[in-house]
């Protein structure tokens, strides 16, 4: 399990290297990037930490892109169809996904603290969940994972 937001890593590569796979990405799959979508991306990466709706339209705005709630909302909600981002429920916030491309079961470690989100990618093994979803007769297709704590700097900083 890996968990990028609390590393030390090159963020600029990062942050290349993402946009470059979200480009390649769209274009296999015959998926419209505008510049607002690709903006909304890069902006996500760029953060490392969940942004609302309204957070990344004042930066769209700042760069008139758009400056109406429906602006940030669609280009979200593509993002997360896309695979390029998913929600942070909790938070009602989203994060760039650093696993996009590959089929990966996240788990979201959210810092209190600073509102870093980190992904980790899990494979979870069968365990309850899939028994009580069993012997209802349910068939689980998509589950969330999030768990709260502080990261390493937080950390840090409240000792």
């Amino acid at each position: 399990m890996t968990a990028l937001s609390f590393c030390a890593h090159d963020h600029a590569a990062c942050v290349v290297d993402r946009m470059r796979h979200a480009r390649e990405h769209c274009a296999r799959e015959g998926l419209k990037f505008t510049p607002v979508r690709a903006r909304s991306l890069e902006i996500l990466l760029q953060e490392h930490r969940a942004l609302g709706a309204y957070d990344l339209l004042a930066q769209l705005s700042q760069e008139n892109l758009g400056s109406q709630p429906p602006v940030a909302y669609r280009a979200l909600d593509f993002l997360v169809k896309a695979g390029l981002a998913h929600k942070i429920e909790a938070l009602n916030a989203y994060v760039a996904c650093t696993h996009s491309g590959t089929d990966h079961t996240p788990a979201f470690l959210i810092c209190r603290g600073c509102n870093v989100v980190a992904e980790a990618d899990t494979a979870l093994s069968p365990g309850r969940l899939d028994v009580a979803a069993a012997a209802a007769g349910f068939e689980i297709e998509h589950t969330v994972i999030e768990a709260q704590g502080l990261c390493p700097s937080c950390q840090e900083t409240a000792t």
